[in-house]
């Protein structure tokens, strides 16, 4: 609920938020990192493989 004191609202950071990290941001972090990896090593073998 927001409340306002003198003038300002005043919120609890979860309703600023509009809603709670869950753990599909752990998740597509995760799979960009191994994203990243895997095309940096395909990179490195395409080009610099000796």
């Amino acid at each position: 609920m927001v409340t306002k004191k003198h003038g300002v609202i005043i919120e609890t950071p979860t309703e600023a938020r509009q809603a709670e990290r869950g753990p599909s941001v752990l998740l597509v972090l995760t799979i960009s990192l191994i994203a990243v990896a895997i095309g940096m090593a395909a990179v490195w073998y395409i080009f610099f493989r000796t």
